[in-house]
Order: C-alpha cells, then sequence, then structure tokens
C-alpha cells in the first residue's frame, strides 16, 4: 500500500528538476495519497517554494496548499482528511 503522506526532498534541484520530480510523484499518486510533503529548506529553498506555490495552485490534482510545520516545507493537499 502507498503511504498517505509522501515526503520529497527538494533540496539542492533546480526549479525545473523539481517540477520533474514533483510531477513524477503527482502521477503515481493514488486514491490512498493525501498529502505530498514537499522539502526546499528555507534560506535558499524560497525561490522553490514560490515555484509550488506559483507551479501547482492551478493544478487539478492539488486541492489546496498549505505551509508545512517549518518554513521550509510546502504542502501539496490532494484529498482532504475527514
Amino acid at each position: 500500500m502507498k503511504e498517505p503522506f509522501v515526503s520529497i526532498d527538494l533540496h539542492g534541484l533546480t526549479q525545473e528538476e523539481a517540477v520533474k520530480r514533483i510531477d513524477k510523484e503527482l502521477a503515481k499518486a493514488g486514491s490512498g495519497v493525501y498529502q505530498l510533503r514537499l522539502i526546499h529548506g528555507f534560506n535558499r529553498g524560497t525561490r522553490l517554494r514560490s515555484m509550488i506555490y506559483d507551479w501547482y495552485s492551478t493544478d487539478p490534482k492539488v486541492k489546496r496548499i498549505i505551509p508545512g510545520d517549518n518554513q521550509g516545507i510546502t504542502v501539496l493537499v490532494l484529498r482532504e482528511l475527514y
């Protein structure tokens, strides 16, 4: 069974590499995946954080985007937990 919360480490990736990695995980995410937890870092990860909000805010697979438990993490919510 696939994990309901998938973490993706984006440290050191360019924006283009990060998009490819995120898109790959979005394509693999089945009905059992609720969130993609994107770990981009804070000091040098802010450009990735901005790109995530810009790029995925209109993606039909993403219900909403929320900040993670620290500034270096952004969460793509794919399904709501009820």
